[in-house]
């Protein structure tokens, strides 16, 4: 449309405008043609989805009536609403593994990019489960339609319940246990055939900038393991909420002891996996560093800290690993990467606080073989999880048997700065301000949401202990949505994942309007003053941006608070390697 609104930058606070973004959304992409299918490219992207505008405001309040309404109507039971979340998640699920098997497929297929073999190994594994999901998620929305209708109250009554659907469906997954076990491959085999050829290395990378690719590609090849993790968790809470003679009870129970064996069996394979998805997103990100993905290598924590240099602090991303501690330069490229500055081996290491010695807040030194680093945390707690993970990183490192010297040495880039003493503010190299310019329309929307850029504007930091967290707290339904000046409320389906909100118009649009990284906020009910006479609402707040947002019941209240605020407040000892008997810090 022609609409302008103005919004925020949600990092910087300085007022952006944007235009509108275009109305038109794309139905089901299975009917198209592929060469139509991958003509959303890079240049009808809109804005860059850290600074999008979170829709307009337009229309809301009547939507509001309507809700109204149909809440008097629906169901109440806490089981309704819990099998509406399995309907919801498996919706976004759905979409999910269509960037993969239609829209991937499409554009590898529009530039003959991959590999027959490559192209059968990730097809014939994905293509099975999500022909499986489509019925699955049919019999779904069909129970949930019955139990939501006016039918006579003894067929209802039948229809009143979701653990058989569950129970069929968790016995039929089964028999996909072998196509996830091969996951571990897929991606593994991608990342080579991406790095030696660079028709496919280009295809993904141009893949990446579409805005139905809203998280970065390879995270949508873990979906599959991850939704049978939601599926346990979800089933436990219907038997945490049924009785034991309830109808539906003995049901859910075997569907969720089903669905725990499968789990169990894959437990190990997702971590590594994630680790491995973590690593290759990184080395996209990352310019200045090759092979990050080697064996052994474990990622621990990314985020911002301030360097000590002649001339001040200074904002640098730094990235812990479980044998090194790598650091970026100033700021971010034309193409939205960091350049790798300096890397220190974890051996030898020594990690100690020291705001005395320099009278700075939230300091401490770094001591390694290479060189001696200053540097300051935003916050004390910031500045005790860095210290924290580093010592028990630095512990790692000397019991590893790995020659993690030789690593360092092979996959740090000769042409990175090895000075002994960095004090002068590092110059944007004329590469850089003339790639910045020539790539910047196309490439500085690149990714936005992945969480290395998020840290970055929110000045904080994420371990690989929250990513595992936030992987378990992932949500989507919909929402009324209210600015903190305006007074109509708008109904939007909304997905949480990846520390973030997306905001959709409805659940069958195929990709984002905008989005909302949450890194950074605080949840909580309104308070007085806000002027809120509506229940189930919840505040999001950083600093002066403030949004509401009023669910249907409260289950689903609590578990949009829940899920926001364990997704976002992350405890000080994240470090999965080293489980600990109690933490210490909480947020």
């Amino acid at each position: 449309m022609g609409v302008t609104t103005t919004c925020r930058c949600d990092f910087t606070g300085l007022p952006v405008d944007h235009s509108q973004l275009s109305s038109l959304v794309l139905k089901s992409p299975l009917g198209l043609t592929p060469a139509f299918q991958v003509t959303l490219n890079a240049v009808t992207q809109g804005s860059s989805p850290l600074l999008s505008p979170v829709l307009s405001d337009a229309g809301g309040a009547r939507i509001e009536e309507d809700d109204e309404t149909k809440r008097k109507r629906y169901p109440t039971d806490k089981a309704y609403f819990i099998a509406k979340e399995i309907l919801a998640t498996e919706r976004t699920y759905l979409k999910d593994l269509e960037v993969i098997t239609v829209w991937f497929r499409s554009a590898v297929i529009k530039e003959n990019a991959m590999p027959e073999g490559l192209m059968t190994l990730l097809f014939s594994n994905i293509d099975p489960i999500y022909e499986f999901h489509r019925g699955f998620l049919k019999e779904i929305e069909q129970r949930l339609s019955l139990w939501e209708g006016r039918t006579n109250a003894h067929v209802k009554g039948d229809h009143q319940r979701i653990g058989d659907v569950m129970l069929r469906n968790m016995r039929a997954l089964k028999e996909f246990t072998s196509y996830l076990q091969k996951h571990d491959e897929v991606l593994t085999e991608l990342e080579k055939a991406t790095k030696r050829l660079k028709k496919l290395e280009m295809v993904y990378k141009e893949f990446e900038l579409q805005k139905v690719c809203y998280l970065p590609l390879n995270t949508f090849l873990l979906k599959p393991i991850q939704r049978l993790m939601h599926y346990k968790l979800i089933l436990g809470r219907l038997c945490k909420h049924y009785t034991a003679e309830h109808r539906d009870f003995a049901d859910c129970r075997n569907a969720l002891k089903e669905v725990t064996e499968m789990t169990s069996q894959l437990q190990h394979s997702l971590i590594r996996l994630e680790n491995f998805q973590k690593l290759t997103e990184l080395q996209h990100d990352l310019i200045g560093i090759d092979n990050l993905t080697a064996p052994g290598r474990e990622f621990i924590r990314e985020g911002c800290l301030y360097k000590l240099t002649k001339k001040g602090l200074q904002q640098r991303m730094f990235f812990l690993f479980s044998d090194m501690l790598l650091y970026t330069s100033k700021g971010v490229t034309g193409t939205n990467q960091f350049k790798i500055h300096g890397h220190l081996s974890l051996h030898g290491m020594l990690v100690e606080e020291s705001e005395n010695e320099w009278s700075v807040p939230h300091c401490f030194t770094i001591y390694s073989a290479q060189k001696t680093i200053v540097v300051a945390a935003s916050t004390r707690l910031e500045m005790g999880k860095w210290m924290e993970d580093l010592n028990m990183a630095i512990e790692m490192a000397k019991k590893s048997t790995e020659k993690s010297e030789m690593l360092l040495e092979n996959s740090v880039c000769n042409r990175s700065n090895r000075s002994s003493d960095e004090v002068s503010v590092e110059q944007e190299s004329e590469d850089d301000i003339h790639s910045s310019r020539s790539s910047l329309d196309r490439q500085s929307h690149h990714r936005a949401n992945t969480t290395m850029h998020v840290c970055w504007y929110r000045n904080t930091s994420v371990s690989m202990a929250d990513h595992s967290v936030a992987v378990e707290n992932q949500l989507s339904g919909y929402l009324l949505r209210k600015f903190k000046n305006s007074n109509g409320w708008q109904k939007l389906w909304v997905v949480f994942t990846n520390f973030c909100l997306f905001f959709y118009k409805t659940h069958q649009d195929d990709y984002p309007l905008a989005s909302l990284p949450l890194l950074g906020y605080t949840v909580s009910c309104p308070v007085e003053a806000d002027g809120i006479q509506k229940d189930y609402v919840f505040k999001l707040q950083f600093k002066s941006h403030v949004y509401f947002f009023r669910a249907e019941s409260k289950y689903t209240f609590e578990r949009w608070m829940e899920v926001i605020k364990r997704a976002t407040n992350s405890p000080a000892r994240s470090s999965l390697l080293f489980p600990k008997e109690k933490d210490t810090h909480t947020d």
